[in-house]
């Protein structure tokens, strides 16, 4: 399928993965399995190039994320030329690696907006699901660091079966920490979180005590703090437009400089990925195999295709579609509409023993691949 290149938008987010390297070992991190090496990653002088590009393609904000950014030592070096482009950056963490001498370095090298995951309101159950003991207590020291140093806050809080219960408790703790935003989102079934769904996955009556409870909240501290809410796709009517629509608004560079669509792009087989090694980014944005797989809706099957919401949702996810039905051009089994939406029923019946205490052991994540099943 081609594309005309004058009539595609450019992307507004770039969301660079520096590096694949983390101190914790969530069970439900967006990785992939294999993940990058450290001998892979591209230095401090490829990244600048990347984001010089970006902001020349139109990008306004720069995620940078990781793994763990704070592991790379030149990251205010990067901060720094993000900032001299003009580009908005956001400093995605685990807080694990900061400093406070560290935190006003990027303050002062123009670090505009942080984001900081907290695993749970709980420091005991928050150090058990990270597979890090004290991490709790330090990302509490952190989070007052950037508080001090005079940058946004927002607080990440992925929710899952360990820690539905205190979703509320998880905004109530954002607002004492000084945040001005939390993200309460419920887990993507893919990458570490597939493999440890069974172990993840909470039931629809704990999910909806927990959306129930972040609802009201959100009226009780309006002007207070902005809670944005990503409700669980496996217990939804229709599906989110994935990305804001394949290759529609924003696209990943890995650690070793492979572009993809979305986080967990290379899960579906037959795409080929160009690298900004081998490529500009303007060149990856419009003409890129990858890009041009599913963007906009001409790639669409029925009931995608006479759908009044096509344009809204662009299909959903196509690597939960690839997961759920082996066909990443079917229809998002999450909408109601789409012939495999039993399979999402069935895989929420699955987990619907909620609160059983005898549920798999997460498969932390980890440099090493698990084991196949034998």
């Amino acid at each position: 399928m081609t594309h005309d290149p004058q009539r595609i938008a450019p992307p507004v987010g770039l969301l660079a993965e520096l590096t694949h390297r983390c101190p914790l070992a969530c069970p439900y991190c967006s990785n992939p399995l294999q993940l990058e090496q450290r001998a892979d990653e591209l230095d401090a002088a490829a990244w600048k190039r990347v984001f010089s590009e970006a902001a020349a393609l139109g990008v306004l904000h720069a995620h940078l994320s990781g793994g763990e950014p704070a592991s790379r030592s030149d990251l205010a070096d990067i901060v720094a030329h993000c900032a001299k482009e003009g580009l908005y950056t956001n400093l995605i963490t685990s807080g694990i690696g900061l400093t406070e001498d560290r935190v006003k370095a990027l303050a002062g090298a123009g670090l505009d907006h942080v984001q900081l995951a907290i695993q749970d309101a709980e420091a005991d159950s928050a150090d058990r699901i990270c597979g890090y003991q004290g991490a709790f207590a330090r990302k509490i020291e952190a989070a007052a660091w950037i508080v001090a140093a005079g940058m946004p806050l927002t607080i990440n809080a992925v929710i899952h079966r360990a820690n539905v219960a205190r979703a509320g408790k998880m905004v109530e703790l954002a607002v004492a920490l000084g945040a001005r935003r939390v993200e309460i989102a419920h887990t993507q079934y893919y990458g570490w979180g597939m493999l440890n769904r069974a172990a993840l996955m909470p039931g629809r009556g704990e999910a909806e005590a927990a959306i129930a409870e972040v609802e009201a909240l959100r009226l009780k501290h309006a002007g207070v703090i902005v809670i944005d809410h990503v409700a669980p796709d496996y217990h939804a009517r229709y599906p989110k437009a994935c990305m804001g629509g394949w290759a529609k608004r924003s696209f990943n560079v890995t650690p070793s400089g492979k572009a993809l669509p979305c986080h967990a792009a290379e899960t579906i087989p037959g795409l080929e990925f160009w690298s900004v090694r081998d490529h500009s980014l303007a060149e990856i944005w419009t003409d890129s195999p990858a890009f041009n797989a599913f963007r906009g809706t001409g790639w669409m099957r029925e009931p995608c295709r006479s759908c009044e919401r096509k344009e809204i949702d662009y299909g959903g996810c196509r690597c939960q579609a690839l997961a759920l039905t082996g066909d990443a051009r079917e229809a998002d089994p999450a909408c109601h509409l789409s012939p495999h939406h039993g399979a999402v029923a069935a895989v929420a019946m699955a987990a619907a023993g909620e609160g059983q205490d005898d549920l798999p052991a997460y498969v932390y994540r980890s440099a090493k691949l698990p084991e196949p099943a034998q």
